[in-house]
């Protein structure tokens, strides 16, 4: 009987064996890029190229999800993306200010930083600009003409890095703006509005009308191939260069493989033709920043953000 039964053991032990899951190789269902902002800009275009791409390789669904909102928090899409599981199948497509500031901001989710980056791949042609009606046609005729009347900031955000930066310009060339105000879109219509004097937005977002702007700077330390008889912000104020910059992230116990497979289709996207020809239309800068240079970018720029902040006396 002892015989038997060690049979019978035995065979449902390999049945069950038999019966149970294999892991499933990744990806093997639908996987979404979280994009914090409105569709339509650089960081969208790149990260559905980057989809497109994904799909194409790995055979499975994927798309872009935009979750706008909150440009100085809470940002939505990476509260999603950071309570989504550690698998790979959410990934977030984020600006500098997701891991620089919004740890800072007293957001659960995002304190302490939850992620860790796969790569970089765009720096945006990021500027200032006013109306082409505006009376100064530089950041210098800017900071004269604010002595003595009233100029109106549109920004995505106080908290942000753009935000910032055209705030410590303005500081440091001896001016401030009497007031400013958030927008989801900044764009040739919210300066035709006379909704505000100035904008800091992406060269993307006003491309249509660029010749019907002045733009008085760009954000970052490396002139836009679309502007470049307009002056960096670093020029004007070598302490204040920072760079506008969005890479992929994920949570950071998110498997290494799984990286390796994400960060191996958004790397060969970043090489490909149409990436290379929306560089050459916007004067963005597309490329592939490893995920250890990017660490080294954020401990750099948090610094830099610090001193800007003492600046302006956050």
């Amino acid at each position: 009987m002892k015989k038997i039964l060690t049979t019978a053991s035995l065979a449902a032990l390999g049945l069950a064996a038999f019966a149970a899951p294999v892991a499933a190789e990744y990806p093997e269902k639908p996987v979404e890029f979280v994009v914090p902002w409105p569709p339509g800009d650089l960081e969208d275009v790149l990260t559905r190229m980057i989809a497109e791409d994904f799909s194409a390789a790995y055979g499975v669904p994927a798309a872009v999800v935009n979750k706008p909102g909150g440009g100085g928090g809470p940002f939505p899409g990476a509260i999603e993306v950071a309570n989504a599981p550690a698998d790979g199948y959410t990934i977030g497509s984020f600006i500098i200010a997701i891991p620089v500031v919004g740890p800072n901001l007293g957001i659960p989710e995002l304190s302490p930083n939850p992620f860790e980056p796969l790569g970089n791949f765009l720096t945006y042609p990021f500027v200032i600009a006013a109306g082409g009606d505006a009376p100064y046609d530089d950041m210098a005729g800017l900071a004269a003409h604010a002595q003595d009347n009233d100029v109106v900031l549109g920004h995505f955000g106080a908290p942000l890095v753009p935000t910032q930066v055209t705030l410590g310009l303005a500081a440091e060339m001896g001016f401030s703006f009497a007031s400013d105000a958030p927008f989801d879109a900044l764009d040739c219509n919210t300066l035709a509005s006379g909704d505000v004097d100035v904008i800091n937005t992406t060269l993307q977002l006003i491309l249509p009308c660029l010749d019907d702007v002045k733009v008085l700077a760009s954000v970052g330390g490396e002139r836009i191939s679309l502007t470049p008889d307009t002056p960096t912000v670093a020029e004007l104020a070598p302490s204040l260069n920072v760079s506008l910059w969005n890479g992929l992230f994920v949570h950071k116990d998110t498997p290494a493989d799984v990286r390796e497979k994400i960060i191996a289709v958004a790397e060969q996207t970043m090489a490909s033709e149409r990436a290379r020809e929306l560089a050459a239309q916007t004067g963005a800068l597309i490329y592939w920043q490893s995920a250890d240079e990017v660490a080294a970018q954020i401990e750099a720029d948090t610094e830099t953000l610090g001193a800007i902040g003492t600046l302006l006396g956050n």
